[in-house]
């Protein structure tokens, strides 16, 4: 067996009720601290009250760009904090995350940043983060990069650091309930993805697969569930799907459909989640049809998952889910803001992007010009 390493967060909490102990647990810390929270402050309320005055509530509207996190820097070096705590979605824990890591250092984002900067390693130890999601999708409680905007070169990078790990992940299921349902299908959707990309990864070991090949059908199940009304039950797995996600793409990396949703965010703003369930189907199907081998058997293991969920044959699964999430809402790419003129320059620059390099199979420019097409 080959030898692999497991990058994960010192403690995982998970199941409903277990943000109660968020504030006792988040005081061991330290007495001063930063919470950052998506748009609505009121779902941070509980919390920042619970931890008293040492608080410095940091507001996440959307994905964070460069510009937010330079700002938000400024603030949060000026708090002396002796904590990052994330409440949101993946923005809020992404932009934590970030914080967390640069608090301390002496120089700024682009020192670190892979791709537009420097891609230097963190000069000194983060600050303790602390992560709760309210949205089943990214698994960012559990990775070890935050990824941050640049509108003005169109791109999404990474901020990634080993050390960047929470110390802290508490996933409860509760705080996802009745998250909307458009919300609901693209974080979904996300999740998905990264039970399956891992599977199929050149980068795959025992511990991610044990992870994320039980994961996708009941990833699937659970968020076909969900379209249908709103059921605790289904929000339990959603979580756990999205947890096991999380730590398998720390440990086992990604593919094509990260490697373009990483340019066609930067470029458009688009949710993440979204862009990943309509390049989804797409790319499974361009990977199947070029892998051979091992990489075929498991791509042939993912399309029967699906197909067992969908209702559909091994072989129309990935235009099988393609057609089940259109019907439920999703938007393809055109809808996101991406013209036919641009999907050269698209597949062009993803080329480049670090989780291509996980891919069972290599792919072109032109193909994955055909797959923008499809999605």
């Amino acid at each position: 067996m080959t030898p692999f390493a497991i990058t994960a967060p010192g403690r995982i909490l998970f199941g409903r009720g277990e943000a109660a102990k968020a504030p006792a647990l988040i005081r061991a810390f330290g007495p001063r601290g930063i919470i950052v929270h998506g748009a609505n402050p009121a779902r941070a309320a509980w919390l920042v009250e619970a931890l008293g005055p040492g608080v410095l509530p940091l507001s996440c509207a959307g994905e964070p760009v460069l510009a937010d996190l330079e700002t938000s820097l400024i603030r949060a070096r000026a708090h002396r904090a002796d904590w990052v705590v994330s409440l949101g979605g993946g923005a809020a824990l992404d932009l934590g995350k970030a914080l967390a890591g640069l608090i301390p250092a002496p120089d700024g984002p682009m020192e670190h940043l892979e791709v537009v900067g420097k891609g230097l390693p963190l000069k000194a130890d983060p600050l303790p983060f602390i992560a709760l999601p309210t949205t089943a999708g990214t698994g960012a409680e559990v990775t070890k990069n935050a990824v941050i905007g640049l509108p003005d070169l169109g791109r999404k990078v990474s901020l990634r650091d080993d050390r960047m790990v929470a110390r802290l992940a508490i996933v409860d299921p509760a705080l996802t309930d009745h998250c909307p349902k458009a919300v609901t299908l693209a974080s979904g959707l996300d999740a998905v993805t990264q039970v399956i990309e891992p599977f199929v990864s050149v980068k795959a070991t025992p511990y991610t697969d044990a992870l994320s090949r039980p994961a996708i059908l009941v990833g699937m199940q659970a968020v076909m569930h969900l379209m249908r009304g709103e059921d605790p039950e289904a929000r339990d797995r959603m979580a756990w799907v999205s947890l096991c996600g999380g730590l398998s793409l720390a440990n086992g990396g990604l593919g094509a459909v990260h490697g373009l949703a990483g340019v066609i965010g930067g470029m458009t703003g688009a949710a993440h989640g979204a862009i990943c369930g309509a390049l989804l189907g797409p790319v499974l199907a361009v990977n199947r049809a070029a892998a051979g081998g091992t990489a075929r058997e498991r791509l042939d293991v993912v399309c029967a998952t699906l197909a067992e969920a969908l209702g559909s044959t091994a072989e129309e699964a990935p235009s099988a889910l393609q057609a089940w999430a259109w019907a439920e809402g999703l938007p393809g790419l055109a809808a996101l803001g991406i013209a036919e003129d641009q999907h050269a320059r698209i597949a062009t620059a993803a080329l480049d992007a670090s989780s291509m390099k996980g891919n069972p199979v290599t792919l072109d420019a032109a193909t994955l010009q055909g797959v923008l097409a499809a999605a």
